[in-house]
């Protein structure tokens, strides 16, 4: 195969909608939210046995949880396993900023 033969497409930023999921913008958000999770418990140096009494879970929910099977959780509950490992949380409502319609986003500060 040559370099000419190779076709790039640019994807949208959200691989959910490129492969045409219709809760693409959730599945994002959830996504976003596991990897915040992730990083606060590697960060702490925290085991899966550790991590799952602070947040509730048992030991195997937390393998599958951090290893991206997140489907059965919903935002909400991701955003409670968040504010479980000391972070605050807050949701901001706005008018979009140009006139396409809204969007899911989250800003980690």
């Amino acid at each position: 195969m040559k370099a000419n033969d190779v076709k790039v497409e640019r994807g949208s930023g959200n691989v959910y909608e490129d492969l045409g999921r219709p809760d693409a913008d959730a599945q994002l958000l959830k996504a976003e939210h596991v990897t915040r999770i992730d990083e606060i418990i590697r960060r702490r140096r925290l085991t899966q046995v550790q991590a799952a009494d602070l947040l509730g879970l048992s030991q195997p929910d937390v393998s599958r949880l951090l290893r991206g099977d997140f489907r059965q959780y919903s935002v909400e509950r991701l955003l409670r396993l968040l504010t479980a490992l000391g972070r605050d949380v807050e949701i901001v409502i706005r008018n979009p900023r140009s006139r396409r319609r809204g969007r899911l986003s989250i800003e980690t500060a």
